[in-house]
This record gives structure tokens, sequence and C-alpha cells, in this order.
């Protein structure tokens, strides 16, 4: 059964406010935690609480060879690369400008579904958003990213274009091959082999680093892994299954709105001209790109809704 519009609205109302606050408590996490060790922090508490919330529900996860491979890629493209890479630049790049980045995640979504989604494909619209959208990138980076915090912010910066390419490659084998698999099953299964991979390999880097046992950077750790994981992976795959991948990614392209609002309130995180400009023109560049002919706008889904049955 379809939900209702207003419905699926209101769910992608929350998953923009939550998101745009959680580049915010990263940079809190990282004030005592090593990235690497912060993130299976938030991955573990999240996976215990989707693993119970699965079990009271009666969700069976039903592993198979095709739902493995879906999970496994979930999990190494989106959980352990797209937020190790996440976590790795903001210890330079300003939580703003990272949100930013990576809100071109529809922009590489859009153009892996061309090949892989024909029903979504860009009309001349959606061209001249692509175009506009990495010029936004480019104007970025033509800015002397250095002076915002260092030598390794123009590198990290550009590094972090490798976690929405990463997220927008899921985005699209969820939505192509992972019909008749639980919303909850796709967020529960791969954080679980995400922390079971980050865990030793945290360990393995990190484990000399010290750990600052403060309450901010706690507190942002619990708030990542209950609202920023559980609560948003949880009604995204959801949310996924009953709209495009191309609509669904319109979440990310909000979220600099209060990523920025926050990172510059609470952090004092400069803005430069070329910056705003750059990111207006990808924000403006992602909003066409995601503009649908009116015909397709009634299409189905070529994800299943669920039935309950798993």
């Amino acid at each position: 059964m379809q939900p209702k519009r207003s419905t699926m609205a209101a769910v992608a109302v929350l998953l923009v406010i939550i998101w745009g606050t959680t580049w915010a408590a990263i940079r809190i996490s990282l004030e005592g935690f090593p990235p690497l060790t912060g993130l299976v922090f938030r991955f573990a508490i999240a996976t215990v609480i989707l693993a119970v919330v699965a079990r009271l529900r009666g969700i069976r996860h039903r592993p198979d060879g095709k739902r493995w491979a879906i999970w496994a890629t979930q999990a190494v493209l989106a959980f352990c690369i797209a937020f190790g890479i996440v976590y790795w630049g903001e210890q330079w790049v300003p939580s703003g400008l990272t949100s930013v980045l990576f809100s071109t995640m529809p922009l590489f979504v859009v153009l892996l579904a061309f090949v892989s989604l024909p029903e979504e494909r860009l009309g001349w619209w959606g061209l001249m958003g692509m175009v506009l959208g990495f010029g936004g990138v480019a104007v970025i980076f033509s800015d002397d990213l250095a002076a915002l915090g260092g030598p390794m912010v123009r590198h990290a910066a550009t590094v972090m274009l490798a976690a929405p390419l990463a997220s927008a490659v899921v985005q699209v084998v969820v939505k192509k091959w992972g019909q008749g698999i639980h919303s909850l099953s796709l967020a529960v299964m791969p954080l679980a082999l995400a922390t079971l991979i980050l865990a030793p390999t945290a360990w393995w880097l990190e484990g000399a680093q010290a750990w600052e046992w403060q309450l901010r950077p706690i507190l942002a750790v619990l708030y990542l892994a209950i609202f920023g994981t559980s609560v948003t992976f949880g009604l995204y795959y959801w949310l996924l299954q009953h709209a495009s991948a191309t609509a669904t990614s319109l979440i990310t392209y909000c979220t600099p709105i209060f990523a920025v609002a926050i990172g510059t309130t609470l952090f004092d995180e400069p803005l430069t001209l070329r910056i705003v400009v750059g990111s207006l023109l990808v924000l403006s560049g992602v909003g066409l790109a995601l503009r649908r002919p009116t015909a397709n706008k009634t299409a189905p889904s070529s994800v299943g809704a669920e039935k309950g049955l798993e």
C-alpha cells in the first residue's frame, strides 16, 4: 500500500532536520574520539537499537545470496567508505562545507540512474542542473580552501567528494535490486557488517590514540547513534521504497541549509564569498537535476512496497 504524500513529506522533512544537525554533531564527537573509533561506537549502538526494534516487530531478515550482496555493498560503500571519509575529513573541513560537498550526491545519483534506472533518466533540465552543480563545485575549489583552517583543508575537501559518489552507488543499488527487503533489514544488517569491519580497523589505526571521556562528545555520539542513524536510516530506506531514487536524494540537497547555519553559529566556521556562490550553484544545480517531467511524477516505484511479510 502506497503511503500518503503528506506522510512521505513529513518523513522527508524530519530527515532533513536531523541530518542537517549531524554534521555539527560529528565535529563535536571528534573532540573526544578518533574518527573511526567514534564511528564504531555510533554504528554499534545503532545496530543494537535497530536489531531490538526489528525483533519486536517480528521482522525476519532471510539472508540469501542477493541480500548478502546488497547488505555488503551498503556496508562497504555507504557506511565504511562514505562515513569514514566524512569523519576523517571533518578534522579539517568545516562542517557546513562538508555538508555542501556531500549534497552533490543527487548529481551522482542521476548520472548512475541514467544507466541503471531508465524510468528516472534526466531531461534537459536535469542535464543543465548537472553542469550547474559541478560548476558550483569548481567555484568552491577555486577558492583558497587552505585559508579555512590549514593546508589539509583543500586535500581533505577533494577526498570528501568520494563520499557522495559511494553513497550514490548504494542508493541506485538498493533502488534497483532491493525490492522485497524490509527497510529495517536494509538498515540493521549493513550497519552490523560495517561495525564488524570498522572495529578491528579502528583498533589497528587508532588504538594508541587517547579517548577524551567528556560529556559533549559522548552525548554527540549518542545523538548520532540514536537519531542520526537508527531513526534516520530506518525511515530513509522506507522512503526509498516508495519514492524515486532521485527524489529521495532531495534530502541530501536540503541539509546544507541547516548544517551551514549551525556550523557558523556554534563553531564560528568561516565562509568566503566563493564558497557561498559555489554552494548556491551546487544547490541550484541539484534542484534542476531533480526536476522531473510531469509524465514521470506518477510513475510507480521500481521497489515494491512493504507488505509486512519480512
